[in-house]
């Protein structure tokens, strides 16, 4: 791998950015109860375009040319995110990705994809973008309305019609569809999420904890006074998955099963393996990623832009290093602990202590990751020891 240098189980600052997420929309149609931007303690978003400039576009996409011709990269991912990207309509979007295709070196190819909350998607605009090459991903909390009571609009009406017939146009499109994106709520019954889910045959389910940290702690209540509410809840899931025979991939169980056969990790969820992504803002602002924000304001700045910054620049910047950094970057504790290789100290984002060491402690959800790789372990044992 061009660029690449390892040192034990620690990979160096100079493994390249693969996967560029770029902000195409600065504001969101919907106002979720629980989105830690919009309702979280960064607003920087307020500060910003309402809509990624043109001029920006062209100037990222030389950037991501730049570090793709630089390290010899045969294939970058280029995610267009908001907000909410489809208020801009199509249009734009077809832009963007011909900005940077147009750009990117001879030999190397990018992969597009847009995450939507489905209530502007619509079969001409599924058409649109799947003839482009795209691939559309969508976030939903489960499969009925009442499991997504939380994501409403800013008059507080439901999001779930226009949703539920977005679900319905991508099952039609598979070659477009890439899956379901679902941040957990640990009052809904996991049974009923994950069939509910399963109902609308996306290819890939990915249950995301919440964002929270020490100083904001999730909803429910952690640890041997709440014992691990968060991880039984994802081991019902687990075994409804494993033993219910196909079913569409759930990106945190198959990573974690991955992890624990050997293979690296290609989620910040889990495992040591070096970051890939970086965020670029709609004023061209080059940033860390958008879960950073659920800590305080500014957490995700580095301060860089495109405009008059490299990405090899930011893969210098302090801030990046440390979510580089492995197994050197993780509390005692965590450097310590058997699962140290599955677990990897979970989500960068989910370290923070304000008063404590920043983000170098252990992850708000150790006990629940814990719980959870424990179960998928011996679950593995068990299939492979009858075989």
């Amino acid at each position: 791998m061009a660029g690449e240098k390892t040192t034990g189980r620690t990979a160096a600052v100079t493994v390249p950015f693969r996967q560029f997420v770029l902000k195409v929309h600065s504001s969101c149609n919907l106002a979720c109860t629980y989105c830690y931007i919009y309702a979280g303690p960064d607003q920087t978003w307020r500060r910003r375009p309402r809509t990624v400039p043109p001029a920006t576009v062209r100037q990222t996409a030389l950037r991501i040319a730049e570090h793709a011709r630089t390290h010899r990269l045969r294939e970058v991912r280029i995610d267009l995110h908001g907000g909410e990207p489809l208020l801009t309509g199509p249009g734009p979007l077809l832009d963007q990705a011909a900005a940077v295709r147009a750009a990117l070196p001879p030999g190397c190819t990018a992969d597009f994809a847009v995450q939507t909350n489905g209530t502007l998607l619509t079969r001409s605009v599924i058409d649109t973008l799947g003839a482009a090459g795209f691939r559309i991903g969508l976030s939903l909390d489960g499969g009925t309305p009442g499991l997504n009571r939380r994501r409403v609009d800013h008059a507080g009406r439901p999001s779930w019609p226009a949703a539920a017939r977005a679900a319905g146009l991508l099952r039609d499109r598979p070659d477009a569809y890439a899956g379901i994106l679902c941040t957990i709520d640990i009052t809904s019954d996991p049974t009923e999420v994950y069939r509910s889910l399963c109902a609308l045959d996306p290819p890939m389910l990915d249950f995301l904890l919440p964002h929270a940290n020490w100083s904001s702690p999730p909803p429910a209540p952690l640890g041997p006074a709440g014992g691990t509410p968060y991880g039984d809840w994802l081991c019902t899931v687990f075994d409804l998955w494993w033993d219910g025979g196909p079913g569409p991939r759930v990106r945190v169980f198959t990573e974690i099963l991955g992890l624990l056969l050997g293979r690296p990790s290609s989620s910040e969820a889990v495992g040591l393996s070096p970051v890939v992504a970086l965020i670029v803002d709609t004023d061209g602002a080059i940033e860390q990623v958008d879960s950073l924000k659920s800590a305080y304001e500014g957490a995700a700045a580095t301060g860089l832009d495109v405009f008059r910054h490299s990405f090899d620049d930011a893969l210098a910047h302090p801030g990046m290093a440390a979510r580089r950094a492995g197994r050197d970057g993780l509390a005692a504790a965590c450097r310590s602990c058997a699962l140290v290789d599955v677990c990897g100290g979970g989500n960068y984002a989910h370290r923070y202590r304000a008063d404590s060491g920043g983000f170098r402690n252990p992850s708000v959800y150790c006990a629940d990751l814990e719980r959870l790789i424990r179960h998928i372990a011996a679950r593995l044992a068990a299939a492979v020891a009858l075989n």
